[in-house]
């Protein structure tokens, strides 16, 4: 297609153009207005977290096998005592009207159509109730920590009676660089577009920044989740309370002695501090931390079968996939998704296949080649 055609509204069908998952992302800016996909496609600051995020999967390769016998080849898992059909969750994405008129609700029909469990965001379009009308009976609610302790609570409360069988708690986005990308392009959040789960809050007052006090740390001291919070949550929630945007093995470790179910290893997708490692090439080190049976994610930079299997190989038990997941849904809506998941799913059985592994815990034994440093 050409790319200074005029935005197309998301189609009915799979364009033709469509060979592998990551093609979702060549055609979301035919589908996406250019201040909106600035917005989504960018990172913090330059870029380069997001950058490094994708590349670093090129520094290792996977070895042929053969005379491996993977008749009874299988994708199947399970993590926290939950069986999922494969190791391919749907990342929290807010706002995800800016790409689509259906938003999270398409994205919910794609996970449940495709037995894949979706992180529904605090930030949604569309109230998680509703998502949870629509996707699969593995979903998970991912949270923000609210200004007030009645609405953090009122959140979680709404999300295991619409039966969410996990919290994920977001706790590396108190404040964030602004995206050079989004600022040049323009854009503005319009105000259709708005956090369906929070708007009926009521307006918070911020605490004024006492006199000598930096305002970007006093800003940060008040959105970031404490550790008493934290264990308060883990110790009170009836589900288990997965903490996503560790980056560090110490983080890693304390929160595996505070009770947390599990980490997500993850930078935001590089929307946070720019200039940060790319999150593969800390998972390793995390991962030896925490011992093999702790629950361990991997989030950011996934673009196809072959990352999958790389990012088990080096520690994570799933993976969740972002900005593919809204670059899908901007073409096809609940279509595009549902086809993205099933491209990684394939792409991961291909590569399996070849790798002579015949389940997920194969993977995990296998070895990369680790290329050397230029």
């Amino acid at each position: 297609m050409d790319r200074s055609e005029k935005i197309l509204a998301s189609l009915n069908h799979i364009p033709i153009e469509v060979v592998c998952a990551q093609d979702y992302e060549w055609l979301a800016p035919n589908f996406i207005p250019k201040d909106k996909l600035a917005y989504i496609s960018g990172g913090s600051g330059h870029d380069v977290t997001l950058q490094r995020n994708v590349k670093v999967f090129s520094d290792f390769s996977i070895t042929p096998r053969v005379l491996q016998d993977v008749s009874g080849g299988t994708t199947e898992t399970t993590i926290l005592g939950q069986q999922f059909k494969h190791p391919i969750f749907l990342a929290p994405l807010a706002y995800q009207s800016l790409a689509h008129s259906q938003a999270e609700i398409a994205t919910a029909y794609a996970a449940e159509s495709t037995d894949s469990c979706m992180v529904a965001s605090t930030l949604s379009s569309v109230p998680l109730e509703q998502i949870a009308e629509c996707a699969g009976p593995e979903r998970w609610f991912q949270l923000y920590f609210q200004h007030r302790e009645e609405d953090t609570q009122d959140l979680i409360d709404r999300a295991i009676k619409a039966g969410f069988k996990a919290i994920v708690v977001t706790v590396d986005a108190a404040v964030q660089a602004p995206s050079m990308r989004a600022i040049r392009a323009g854009f503005q959040m319009s105000e259709e577009i708005v956090a369906a789960n929070i708007v009926h809050q009521q307006p918070f007052a911020e605490s004024k920044v006492k006199q000598g006090q930096n305002h970007i740390f006093g800003n940060y001291a008040q959105n970031a989740p404490s550790n008493e919070k934290l264990q308060e949550l883990i110790k009170q929630s009836p589900v288990p309370v997965i903490i996503k945007g560790v980056m560090h093995p110490d983080d890693a470790t304390e929160l595996k002695a505070m009770g947390a179910a599990g980490i997500i290893v993850s930078n935001h997708g590089g929307r946070t501090l720019d200039g940060a490692p790319a999150s593969l090439s800390v998972l390793p080190s995390i991962r030896s931390a925490v011992g093999d049976k702790f629950p361990v994610f991997l989030d950011s930079g996934i673009r196809s079968g072959a990352d999958i299997f790389k990012a088990i190989v080096l520690g994570a038990d799933a993976v969740l996939i972002g900005r593919l997941q809204v670059y899908a849904l901007s073409v096809a809506g609940a279509l595009g998704v549902a086809h993205m998941i099933k491209l990684l799913r394939e792409e991961l059985e291909l590569t399996m296949a070849m790798a002579g592994c015949s389940n997920i815990d194969e993977i995990k034994k296998s070895e990369l080649h680790k290329s050397r440093e230029r």
